[in-house]
């Protein structure tokens, strides 16, 4: 991925340059951040495949989510250095070459992101991989801002170069939402937001017997690595063997239910 994103990246990049085309020369600019996102992403996932240790009880699974927070960044870097230059061409118009080559560019640079959007989003779902979605996102902006630009080409082939401009400053507004989006998805992890619905645990708690409340549920981590607490309400007479055997029923039985649960800790309290 990482040789055909930056293969793709500097074809419209020097070809936009030679063209002075802004909008394919960004374009180029966006697909060169695909081939970064790539580094950090193999970077990322080494270290979030590490076991857990005494430093990091939980895993490192973490790093992975932080890791698109990095790519989100650069995105937001490039967008608006794209946007500056496309501010500097309004003010100092440039008319851009377009001939057979400018469109064989942009449509081969298409079909080859179009077979990767694919692929890494298929791992990304397989895996449950932060790195590969956030990478797939941006892989897919990459597609929307491409067919823009062949817009363009055809806009400039019939006199209308001020649209190469136009266009440079709509793939920088792309580029942003896709940073947004990937920075969205990062938050809720690294925030902590719940992971699983507390009504969902709960109508599975409350079917083993012996279980008379279920409340305090708290949820958080990744789809993949979901961390549950719980406080659960038994007869007060209920003997310490009893109520264990309750806990691993109830850790088991929401495993068996909910994918992606790494651990799940229940604190037992007495019915008043």
């Amino acid at each position: 991925m990482l040789v055909f994103n930056w293969l793709v990246a500097f074809a419209k990049i020097i070809y936009g340059n030679m063209s002075h085309c802004y909008s394919m020369m960004s374009d180029g600019f966006h697909s060169f951040s695909d081939g970064a996102s790539n580094i950090v992403g193999i970077i990322a996932v080494l270290i979030a495949a590490r076991p857990a240790d005494k430093d990091h009880p939980y895993g490192h699974r973490k790093y992975e989510t932080f890791a698109s927070v990095a790519i989100s960044v650069l995105l937001f870097v490039i967008s608006f250095n794209l946007i500056r230059g496309a501010i500097a061409r309004f003010m100092n118009p440039v008319v851009p070459e377009v001939d057979f080559f400018s469109f064989s560019v942009m449509l081969f640079t298409i079909l080859v992101n179009v077979a990767i959007f694919f692929y890494e989003r298929k791992k990304s779902k397989e895996l449950q991989s932060d790195i590969l979605f956030a990478d797939s996102e941006h892989t897919r902006s990459d597609i929307f801002v491409s067919a823009s630009v062949i817009f363009t080409l055809l806009a400039i082939k019939a006199g209308f170069p001020m649209v190469d401009t136009i266009v440079a400053v709509v793939i920088s507004i792309f580029i942003a939402l896709s940073a947004v989006n990937i920075l969205r998805a990062a938050s809720r992890v690294l925030c902590d937001k719940a992971a699983v619905v507390s009504d969902k645990i709960k109508s599975i708690v409350i079917q083993i017997e012996g279980v008379q409340g279920c409340h305090r549920i708290r949820t958080r981590g990744r789809s993949d690595d979901i961390y549950i607490d719980m406080h659960v309400l038994v007869d007060p007479s209920m003997s310490v063997g009893n109520a264990h055997n309750i806990s691993e029923k109830i850790e088991n039985k929401i495993k068996k239910n909910i994918n992606g649960v790494t651990d799940v800790v229940v604190h037992i309290e007495p019915k008043e």
